[in-house]
């Protein structure tokens, strides 16, 4: 598939592929176009697209992209720091985790976790995304003081920390309510909440995924009451599964409806399920990962169902090639996601894509496609704006 490199073929596409889709498909389009707020029975139509109607869902896709959000592309400069890889909850998606006894489970220390933060910086990183598996026994305020540490090695790093998994698991352990415990969080540095351990926002797809994850109402539950402290979130989706188009449009609606009430995310990611090293895949109940219609499907149908109410529209690039990635930016995508310095999750269940991106490849990129490039904080704060053709100075 052909996806236009600039303004001018960008629209060009869009008025030559729009008559050719199908009545229902350009129908829906042409009402996205228009600003109007897409319907499940939308979403649905897009959903299930095919050849030419999906060419003109990417083109209108991208259009809409340059008319909510321009021309820029951005990225945070972040580091991943997985605490630990020991889990109790064994998701089949997962190759990361491990059980305690086993030869390659790890545990970092306050010490470690805290020189992280401080090679981060060196790194001229601006946030630490933590997250790690579930240990039984674990200290009731460990998460509380992984926060204090990270503040006091560098005190205006942003902490991305905790799932609302984590989060759950923290409750339980404490014995406090959401609220309060959420709110000790953030007295003690929690800057944003990651919208992971969304997967699929279905019980019945969450059973076969992960039989001990929380439920779709606990997953609301945390990001809502951490929005409504003021407290913010991205997220997130993984396709290319179990799951079908219906959950995709049912997912997205469910993020955009709680948008409207509490304002609170910060983008939305769709995450390509890595499927090579995970149980789900080789027991034959997955099947091998989205093909490449499917992600540019999934970001293009994410833009305009989400259109004003979630804007950014981040490209997992560690989940993706290359090739993809930039295809993807060009089919309604606006954000680069992080360097990702020490990523692992990903890396484990089989990607190849690499752990750690320099902003200059970033820059690079984007520029190939002819688009500004930008870093971001992670609140969707520009830091810069660097030249659409060349860096200023060398790097």
């Amino acid at each position: 598939m052909k996806i236009a490199a600039n303004t001018q073929e960008s629209q060009a596409r869009v008025e030559h592929l729009l008559p050719q889709a199908a009545p229902a498909v350009a129908s829906v389009l042409e009402r996205a176009m228009a600003g109007q707020e897409l319907s499940r029975e939308d979403g649905i139509i897009l959903a299930y697209t095919t050849g030419k109607d999906v060419e003109a869902l990417v083109a209108v896709a991208d259009h809409v992209r340059r008319e909510v959000v321009g021309d820029i592309i951005t990225y945070v400069v972040n580091r991943n720091i997985n605490f630990t890889n020991v889990c109790f909850i064994g998701c089949a998606f997962c190759s990361f985790s491990t059980s305690h006894r086993a030869a390659d489970a790890y545990n970092l220390s306050f010490e470690e976790i805290a020189q992280r933060v401080i090679e981060a910086r060196e790194m001229g990183a601006t946030e630490v995304c933590v997250q790690g598996g579930l240990p039984r026994g674990l200290d009731p305020f460990y998460y509380r003081d992984i926060l204090r540490t990270i503040k006091k090695a560098v005190p205006d790093m942003h902490a991305h920390a905790f799932s609302p998994m984590e989060i759950t698991y923290g409750t339980e352990l404490t014995g406090m309510s959401l609220h309060d415990y959420l709110q000790m969080l953030k007295d003690n540095g929690l800057d944003t909440l990651p919208g992971t351990a969304a997967e699929v926002l279905d019980d019945d797809v969450r059973h076969l995924l992960s039989r001990k994850k929380v439920t779709v109402k606990q997953w609301v539950n945390v990001v809502t009451t951490a929005h409504k402290l003021g407290i913010p979130s991205t997220s997130t989706m993984m396709y290319g599964h179990v799951e079908t188009p219906e959950n995709w449009v049912d997912q997205m609606i469910l993020l955009r409806d709680i948008q409207k009430e509490t304002g609170g995310f910060t983008e939305f990611v769709p995450l390509a399920f890595v499927h090579q090293n995970t149980g789900l895949y080789q027991l034959g109940i997955a099947r091998p990962g989205p093909t490449a219609e499917e992600t540019l499907k999934v970001h293009a149908l994410a833009r305009l169902m989400l259109r004003g109410w979630i804007d950014n529209l981040q490209v997992s690039w560690v989940k993706l090639d290359r090739d993809l990635s930039q295809r993807t930016l060009q089919a309604g995508a606006n954000d680069y996601s992080g360097t990702l310095i020490d990523e692992n999750i990903s890396r484990l269940a089989g990607a190849t894509a690499g752990q750690y991106m320099p902003p200059a490849e970033f820059r690079k990129l984007i520029r190939a496609i002819d688009r500004v490039p930008a870093e971001r904080t992670t609140t969707y704060e520009i830091r810069q704006v660097f030249d659409r053709h060349a860096d200023a100075v060398p790097v």
